[in-house]
């Protein structure tokens, strides 16, 4: 589903990312841990084509999608949940979540946005609330929501749990089963994996922008 090749990046002349290989099977739940400032972010950047790599290469199914431009990986049915939400604030929930198949013409919008809303109904309920009305916490549920409009096939959460109270963790943690179960590819980063170790199949850690080899967790078979 995802595959990084020798990736390296660099922010502002400094280089982040550092040879990193990293893979992702089709139908798994894979955790990306490291501490703040160890690169998390920018690989997921990278790999949504925000950040263009010095060197290396994405395949996204089988497809080279190094050198194209973000809106390629919507139409490739890639989402992408940013730790900072990026909601905007003075529009309702339903339009923030709409946002992707509008800027990428989804022809299934309707249907996306109908699966969204059963399997998250609490975010039906404030569908026509300010998105800036809302708290932390509903603020990344929303954020999941839109990442699943374009997200059919795999996923990237970029600190899900991140500053969300202990009963709405859960409830995300419940959200990701149920994707797990659809068979939705998803890419999951964390400080640890508290959160995410009954989810996740395998996790890679990264330190100073380097990735080590991947560990099975719980003996589960990735």
């Amino acid at each position: 589903m995802l595959k990084l090749s020798a990736i390296n990046a660099r922010i502002a002349g400094t280089p982040i990312l550092r040879d990193v290989n990293l893979e992702i099977k089709p139908g798994s739940l894979v955790g990306l841990v490291g501490r703040n400032g160890a690169g998390k972010t920018t690989l997921m950047r990278t790999v949504m084509g925000l950040l263009k790599p010095d060197s290396g290469t994405i395949m996204i199914e089988g497809r080279d999608m190094t050198g194209l431009a973000p809106h390629f990986r919507a139409l490739s049915k890639v989402g992408y949940m940013p730790e900072d939400r990026q909601l905007v604030p003075t529009l309702t929930v339903e339009e923030n979540i709409l946002i992707p198949a509008w800027a990428n013409k989804l022809p299934e919008a309707e249907s996306r946005l109908a699966w969204v809303y059963e399997l998250m109904p609490e975010v039906e309920a404030f569908a026509d609330r300010k998105a800036l009305q809302l708290s932390g916490g509903q603020q990344k549920l929303v954020a999941l929501a839109r990442a699943m409009m374009s997200g059919s096939r795999l996923l990237l959460l970029d600190e899900p749990f991140e500053g969300v109270a202990p009963a709405l963790s859960q409830r995300l943690v419940s959200v990701l089963h149920t994707l797990k179960d659809e068979g939705l590819s998803v890419l999951l980063s964390e400080s640890d994996y508290s959160h995410s170790a009954d989810l996740v199949t395998q996790v890679y850690t990264i330190e100073r922008g380097a990735v080590s080899a991947p560990k099975h967790v719980r003996g589960k078979v990735a």
